[in-house]
């Protein structure tokens, strides 16, 4: 288990052992965070429904039909208020009772062929030395997806063995770590994580005042709130996925999200320096 973290049962909640399985092989734990998401839970609980032998459903105060829709799938639904990306997601992976656990979020829909895929590799068994097998993630803006521009394939730890991994403590852009070796499936996880640009742009925002905010805490440096900082960064940014990455191959859509990608990146080095200021003496 990641150091700092209490497990469930010291913290007087144990996890539910299971002792046959959907996939013929070691116990599967989905776990899902949530807060009024009933744009797309129905889509990411059907196909991870097919799977896990339980789903941890951990909602933070929706008032849309979240709940309601998630119930049908006999979820375990616990009701958490907002801890921060990190800790609401480790919390959920101590309540679970699998020796695997299936971490999504509430707009990651897997594809027919990632069900099998993962199926296949819970019955075959995994190998003890791995740990955590990583996820390719196609971003979809609105119904588009996106695989260009360095937006595809983002592959995701997602897949982790219980007790040896979880999410490290990040205010924004938290991930999973573990102790041994990761492997890698071939079948997408598909994000529906923005229905229009304009949420996009607006996320990237918030995103960057966030990252603004652990930067100031946990990783500053003179340079990241530099000026010329502020101007050669996003440049690089935006050569690197258009031209490196091949966004130029992606269109007008790749083109866009690149120049809000790199504003995002701009306005990181902008708020840390004005986190700075109002902290000045």
């Amino acid at each position: 288990m990641s150091p700092g973290r209490a497990s469930a049962e010291e913290n007087g909640i144990a996890p539910q052992p299971m002792t046959s399985t959907k996939t013929g092989g070691p116990a599967l734990s989905v776990t899902i965070v949530a807060k009024d998401e009933e744009r797309t839970i129905a889509e990411v609980l059907a196909p991870a429904a097919e799977l896990a032998d339980e789903i941890i459903f951990f909602d933070s105060g929706s008032t849309d039909r979240t709940i309601e829709i998630a119930q049908r799938f006999g979820v375990r639904l616990y009701h958490q208020p907002w801890l921060g990306y990190s800790e609401q997601k480790n919390k959920a992976l101590d309540l679970a009772g699998g020796e695997w656990i299936l971490s999504l979020d509430a707009d990651e829909v897997m594809t027919p062929a990632l069900v099998d895929e993962v199926r296949r590799l819970m019955n075959a068994g995994i190998p003890a030395d791995i740990d955590g097998v990583r996820i390719p993630r196609v971003l979809f803006i609105g119904d588009t997806p996106v695989r260009r521009g360095g937006f595809y394939p983002d592959a995701q730890l997602r897949l982790i063995r219980r007790g040896r991994g979880g999410f490290r403590p990040r205010i924004v852009h938290e991930s999973i770590s573990v102790e041994g070796r990761v492997g890698q499936l071939k079948n997408d996880l598909l994000h529906y994580a923005y229905k229009d640009m304009e949420e996009f742009a607006q996320t990237m925002d918030r995103y960057a005042r966030l990252s603004a905010q652990h930067y100031l805490e946990q990783e500053h440096s003179r340079w990241r709130s530099n000026r010329v900082n502020e101007v050669l960064h996003p440049l690089w940014t935006l050569f690197y996925r258009q031209i490196v990455r091949g966004g130029i191959m992606g269109g007008p859509l790749c083109w866009r999200l690149n120049r809000i990608y790199a504003d995002y990146v701009r306005k990181k080095v902008r708020y840390l320096r004005q986190l700075e200021h109002a902290g000045s003496p």
